[in-house]
């Protein structure tokens, strides 16, 4: 049987994958895609802990809640690079600030 410190552990892995992409990449999707990995890390904390600790399904809504954000940030954040790219035709971090004005 898979122990809580199995779920903590490779949340842990998705969670730093996560922050590594976000910190790393240039890319808007790519950073998107690491928000995504963090969320996910987020929801299988909530889970395992739901699982192993209280016996309960207060994890598995919030993790369903987590996954409803994730959801609705993917598309407004895909629907904000589009734009983007259409003003810029670039997809670029660096460009970004010159949305401002």
């Amino acid at each position: 049987m898979i122990s809580l410190a199995s779920y903590l552990i490779i949340s842990m892995i998705l969670f730093v994958i996560g922050l590594m992409v976000m910190i790393a990449r240039k890319n808007i999707v790519a950073i998107l895609l690491g928000i995504e990995l963090v969320l996910n890390a987020a929801a299988l904390n909530f889970v395992a802990y739901s699982k192993f600790v209280t016996n309960n399904l207060d994890g598995h809504i919030f993790a369903l809640f987590i996954i409803v954000v994730a959801a609705a940030e993917a598309a407004v954040g895909l629907a904000i690079v589009i734009r983007f790219f259409q003003l810029k035709e670039t997809i670029h971090v660096d460009e970004a600030t010159q949305l401002r004005n």
